[in-house]
């Protein structure tokens, strides 16, 4: 099986960042280590895309950034989930059940 399209997945990105800081906050590059692990490597979100994602839900609430300082004295970015969030991302799911129940209609099934 071939890598998703980015086009096809790009309204999904969201929700999958924030998929992931429900389980706790993370910084840029582990998000993006663990979407490819979590997909198979299906599923490799660019760098861009990550940080574009990040600075739209910050602006918006969904997530809020801070500092941390590593092992090496290296300040990493950290992102955490706000309530905002929490509530855009159950209404992303609702909307995911709703967008696969209309396109079951049009994929055509192989006959078993």
């Amino acid at each position: 099986m071939s890598n998703i399209s980015s086009d096809v997945i790009r309204g999904y990105n969201d929700t999958i960042i924030l998929y992931l800081l429900l389980q706790h906050p993370s910084y840029g590059y582990e998000i993006s280590k663990q979407i490819r692990n979590l997909s198979d490597g299906k599923y490799i979100i660019k760098e861009t895309t990550l940080y574009s994602a990040f600075t739209r839900m910050e602006k918006n609430g969904y997530i809020a950034s801070f500092s941390s300082d590593e092992n090496g004295g290296k300040r990493r970015t950290y992102y955490r989930i706000t309530e905002a969030g929490m509530e855009y991302y159950r209404l992303k799911c609702a909307e995911w059940e709703l967008t696969k129940e209309v396109i079951e209609h049009f994929i055509q099934k192989e006959d078993a």
